[in-house]
């Protein structure tokens, strides 16, 4: 029983987690995996995890979640023609490769510099939210073919280090190339896919469970976690983009990007 009653206030800051990632998600069209990382990270810390632990887990936990998503997402932008297979077909083992790679590094480098890295990239996803909604594409076509493989070994390694999916860097770095927005989030969705499943995968074969893992943690991976997160992520996702159509999203958006940024430094700052 008192098991029963330790745990409680985990499961529901779980619930709290699944339902402003899925309401963001829709609400914004932001990756959970942003939302998801910073709270896990905050929270097990409240549980007496230690924040080298509590990075890794909520990476790792944060890739398992995004799996079952993304499943969901690639099915609706591809009915609606959005997911560029083509792109993807050539992106798909470079992707994989930077997946594999990352993985592995962050079983490795420890959560410090995950942490750092994670603030740097929310710090200036918030900033390109900011600063660059409107602003012209720095180029007008996608780079050559190498160029293209050297993006997608870099997204994949650097989404697998902080446990974030596709969009929060290959929405913004297609965009960068005027690539239409449609097509650069229905593909970033699926590139979210090549990104979780493997890299959750390599987590779990080389991670082990740090000995102040939270309750129902196997290797890296918080399923408890998982399953409380994931079905309110894809519940409140549409409500979220209902919600999108009556609200100001613009300001909505600029609001997150504020928090998101604040969020970004206070883990860098408390990397120092």
């Amino acid at each position: 029983m008192n098991e029963i009653i330790q745990v409680l206030p985990v499961i529901f800051a779980l619930l709290a987690t699944g339902v402003v990632a899925g309401l963001l998600a829709g609400l914004l069209g932001v990756g959970g995996g942003i939302v998801i990382v910073p709270v896990l990270f905050y929270l097990f810390q409240l549980f007496d995890v230690s924040p080298i632990s509590a990075m890794l887990i909520a990476t790792a936990t944060s890739l398992a979640t995004i799996v079952p998503t993304s499943v969901s997402s690639i099915k609706a932008h591809h009915q609606n023609g959005n997911v560029d297979w083509h792109l993807l077909k050539w992106l798909a083992p470079f992707i994989v490769i930077g997946v594999v790679t990352g993985s592995l590094l962050a079983t490795r480098v420890g959560g410090p510099w995950l942490t750092a890295l994670f603030g740097v990239i929310a710090t200036l996803s918030a900033l390109n939210m900011l600063l660059r909604a409107k602003a012209a594409p720095m180029a007008q076509a996608l780079p050559s073919k190498a160029g293209q493989s050297v993006i997608g070994g870099t997204i994949g390694c650097l989404s697998a280090m902080v446990g974030i999916g596709g969009g929060t860097l290959t929405v913004p770095t297609l965009s960068a190339f005027n690539y239409p927005t449609h097509k650069a989030v229905g593909t970033a969705a699926a590139v979210g896919l090549l990104i979780a499943l493997p890299g959750v995968l390599t987590m779990l074969l080389v991670g082990a469970t740090p000995s102040d893992a939270p309750f129902g943690n196997y290797g890296l991976v918080n399923w408890l976690g998982f399953l409380f997160i994931v079905p309110l992520t894809v519940y409140f996702s549409p409500i979220g983009a209902s919600l999108g159509k009556k609200l100001d999203s613009v300001l909505l958006k600029k609001i997150f990007a504020v928090v998101l940024a604040f969020t970004g430094i206070r883990m860098l700052l408390q990397t120092l």
